[in-house]
């Protein structure tokens, strides 16, 4: 049986536990990509599915297969990226439980640009409102993608705030890209499309908004981004669920200070008290992604595969102000030690990191 390669991996994600095991598998059985037409039985036996599995594979839903390859075909600014793909974005696989699936509307080209996470509380003060869009777009401005929620209130302002000034933005949803949530944000969405933004999920396109569904959004909104930047939110706001996540996958979270009596800022104010970096201006953020962002910026006028031995993402993406070893990296990355090694040391001759006890720690480029 011949199927094509994005049914075929449609599939595969329906196969219940342990699929994600399945998707490592065929990104390491074809390292320069799935062709387009798979022998499904032959492959299959490859990637040895349980009883279980198989079964799933050939009772998934054709209905939503089905409605899925179909939006495939309706837009060309329409995509699917798996987790064996060449492009799936290299800071998302580092975490646990990566989706297996990316369903993209506009350019997916800006999930591997460098990512700054901005959210904030649905409920949201002027202070706040004013803040959020002053540095989303001065943060737009000098080369940081603004990835967010397009929820009501701070999220949607931050999104705002780039579109302001021309820059990239990426909206992370809680529901299939047919069914934009909140509706009101709607309009959003589409002016995001029409700048050259992209609108990520998870989900099928055709799944409705639930509740649970949010807070799994979250960990995709922190893991595609370096750092969580949190503008306003309260003790009880779901940002402080992203900058939860942001931690556990090791990145740095930032924090807006606000006035102390403003309930708004007491989530923000709790962050800073746990260790989030205190910001009162962009530079506070841009002089910590200084060499990282003028080596990204770099990549545009330089052919790609020049690049690749110049900026390693990835290999960047864990190293921050707190020395870690080359076996930590190697564990967390699934790499060799030669292999680390070796991109280590470009890090270091280009000047974004450097070796202290313990291991390496970013150098701060004036």
């Amino acid at each position: 049986m011949i199927l094509t390669k994005y049914e075929f991996l449609l599939r595969i994600s329906m196969t219940g536990q342990g699929k994600l095991r399945l998707f490592k598998k065929i990104g390491q059985l074809f390292r320069d990509g799935l062709p387009a037409n798979i022998d499904t039985a032959r492959l299959l036996k490859q990637l040895q599915l349980t009883d279980v599995q198989q079964a799933l594979f050939f009772k998934a839903a054709e209905h939503d297969i089905a409605q899925a390859l179909a939006w495939l075909d309706a837009d060309v600014r329409n995509s699917m990226i798996a987790y064996c793909d060449m492009d799936y974005p290299p800071l998302l696989k580092q975490i646990s439980a990566a989706p297996p699936l990316l369903f993209i509307q506009g350019d997916k080209r800006l999930l591997l640009s460098p990512q700054l996470a901005m959210v904030g509380s649905r409920e949201f003060s002027e202070y706040g409102a004013q803040w959020a869009r002053y540095f989303a777009g001065e943060l737009a401005i000098n080369g940081m993608t603004i990835t967010s929620g397009l929820a009501m209130g701070i999220d949607a302002i931050c999104h705002r705030g780039t579109l302001d000034v021309a820059g990239n933005t990426i909206a992370v949803l809680g529901s299939g890209s047919s069914h934009i949530t909140p509706r009101t944000n709607l309009h959003l969405a589409k002016d995001i499309l029409a700048a050259g933004g992209a609108i990520v999920s998870e989900f099928l396109p055709a799944t409705l908004a639930r509740p649970e569904y949010f807070p799994r959004r979250n960990r995709i909104i922190s893991g595609l981004s370096l750092g969580t930047f949190v503008v306003e939110a309260s003790t009880q706001s779901g940002s402080l669920i992203t900058a939860r996540y942001a931690l556990e996958q090791n990145r740095d979270v930032f924090a807006l200070p606000g006035e102390i009596n403003n309930d708004n800022c007491s989530g923000s104010h709790w962050l800073i008290k746990q260790g989030a970096y205190l910001v009162t201006h962009p530079t506070d953020i841009l002089e910590h992604y200084s060499g990282y962002l003028s080596h990204a910026n770099l990549q545009q006028t330089i052919p790609v595969e020049q690049s690749q031995s110049i900026l390693h993402p990835e290999i960047f993406a864990v190293i921050h102000h707190q020395p870690i070893s080359v076996d930590r990296i190697a564990e967390q990355l699934e790499l060799s030690i030669p292999d680390i090694t070796i991109k280590l040391l470009d890090l270091e001759l280009e000047g974004l990191i450097k070796t202290v006890t313990g291991g390496y720690i970013r150098n701060r480029i004036p």
